[in-house]
């Protein structure tokens, strides 16, 4: 049990993602939104029209995860379900509505990137960003 105290990835990776995320959460909560639906919405206007299932594959996400936080942004109109010409697939758009908010959330998601980074340090922060840039794709 000790072992899993002091060295436990998983605890620990966890813990780290709890804090930072309430960072974010608070800072945003203004703005009506949780750090996942900000997220989701970035990556929504940066995939630029990308199914469901290539949303839960970008964000490692369970596609049934993936749909429950997707349902929210469509619900508020954040984005849009396309219905395509032929095929199955239906491409997710931001929405003008979506695009607006994450132009007006820009201030606050700077603001929790701020806070975040003074609480991890430069290096810690480098450390982060390194781990998540080199995870394969899915």
């Amino acid at each position: 049990m000790e072992d899993v105290v002091a060295h436990c990835l998983l605890t620990r990776t966890r813990t780290i993602s709890r804090v930072i995320t309430s960072i974010y959460d608070s800072e945003l909560r203004p703005h009506g939104l949780t750090s996942s639906q900000f997220s989701l919405l970035v990556r929504i206007a940066r995939m630029k029209g990308a199914s469901r299932a290539d949303l839960a594959r970008a964000s490692h996400q369970e596609r049934s995860t993936s749909t429950r936080n997707l349902q929210v942004v469509l619900n508020e109109g954040w984005a849009e379900e396309v219905t395509p010409d032929s095929g199955r697939s239906r491409p997710i758009l931001i929405s003008p509505a979506g695009r607006a908010l994450l132009h007006a959330a820009g201030p606050a998601w700077r603001a929790a990137q701020a806070k975040a980074r003074r609480l991890l340090g430069e290096e810690g922060a480098a450390s982060l960003v390194s781990v998540a840039d080199s995870l394969p794709p899915e």
